[in-house]
């Protein structure tokens, strides 16, 4: 493919403080960028970071066609960038995109963008425990028009940040009982922008009760579990991992398969089944719930302490030798080139 490629005349690097960075609020010095207009998708390029000029009518305004992925790239002692399934995640783009009636972008513009942009600001992915580069890709509708309807227009982006671990702290959360992440028919299976939008108020609620996140239910009945937060969620029952199936109202986690695959290959029992609200309360209050976390990209994979359901609150006993903590652990090193990839999820960046 065609890449036009602007390079930045002075670097920005030379100004960041790599040990002190807040998540996602710094970005590199290039982007990748590349326009649909008139049915087709245009030369793609990259050019210096900067900010973009939007009609006020642009309909990703009015309408909000808007889709993104997650990634992480990791630099190793030898100075290589990895990827972790990237694959995945240009998959899934795409299929968030169709659910927004959004037209797919190329995978070889994907891949070909990408690996330039990660090249170019190589430096900007540092090396060492907890150090890595957040990998943004969205797309979002450009035409200037508020009539209701899908856009001609579209602007496919990726941005870059460089973060440190994640550390979120304690989570513990709230059950909901009243609003829901998404439905059936809806889009809860895609990474939509409004998924996010929507989800913020329920967080605000459970924050000012005290708790980090919601653990989401279904929409119809509220009996059974489904994401935490922005995430996929585990519950560990006795020595058996217990997760939600995906459907049209859960997000196809990549760091999600990627706990699933590992740990069946490590001999350790997982049950992808519905998993009703009753059942975990129950499994708590008679001592066989041993853990729950959270699994995404930011963070891989998130102690869940305790939850909050109506009236009744609980606490999770202190684990030694925990799921979270030995599958985390077995992820990052493969992820940072430190372990065996048997799986084949690495993607080097060359």
């Amino acid at each position: 493919m065609a890449l036009e490629i602007e390079k930045i005349a002075k670097s920005k690097i030379a100004e960041v403080d790599f040990s002190n960075l807040s998540f996602g609020k710094l970005f590199t010095d290039h982007m990748f960028e590349c326009d649909f207009e008139n049915g087709a998708w245009k030369t793609p390029k990259i050019k210096p970071y900067q900010a973009l000029t939007l009609d006020p009518s642009a309909k990703v305004f009015h309408y909000g066609q808007a889709v993104f992925e997650g990634m992480k790239a990791y630099k190793d002692d030898n100075d290589d960038i990895w990827l972790f399934r990237p694959d995945q995640n240009q998959k899934r783009i795409n299929i968030s995109a169709e659910r927004l009636d959004m037209p797919a972008f190329p995978k070889e513009y994907f891949f070909e963008g990408l690996s330039e942009l990660l090249k170019l600001d190589s430096a900007w992915v540092q090396k060492g425990d907890g150090n890595s580069l957040y990998v943004r890709p969205f797309i979002i509708a450009t035409e200037n028009c508020v009539s209701a309807s899908a856009s001609t227009n579209y602007k496919f982006m990726i941005i870059c940040s460089p973060v440190q671990a994640y550390y979120g702290g304690e989570v513990r959360v709230v059950i909901a009982d009243k609003y829901s992440r998404s439905a059936n028919g809806g889009v809860g299976f895609a990474k939509a922008a409004g998924n996010y939008a929507a989800s913020f108020y329920p967080a605000k609620l459970a924050a000012k009760q005290g708790y980090q996140q919601v653990l989401w239910t279904d929409a119809s009945t509220h009996e059974y579990l489904e994401e935490a937060g922005t995430m996929n969620v585990f519950f560990r029952i006795k020595d058996t991992l217990l997760t939600a199936p995906t459907s049209e109202r859960i997000l196809d986690g990549v760091t999600r398969k990627s706990i699933i695959q590992f740990a069946e290959d490590e001999g350790i029992k997982v049950e992808v089944r519905p998993i009703k609200v009753t059942e975990i309360l129950e499994a708590a209050k008679n001592g066989d719930l041993l853990e729950m976390f959270g699994a995404g990209t930011a963070a891989v994979i998130s102690p869940i302490l305790g939850f909050a359901h109506k009236d009744e609150k609980i606490e999770l006993p202190k684990v030694e030798n925990s799921y979270a903590s030995f599958i985390k652990k077995s992820l990052t090193d493969i992820q940072r080139n430190l372990a065996e990839d048997k799986f084949g999820w690495r993607f080097k960046v060359e």
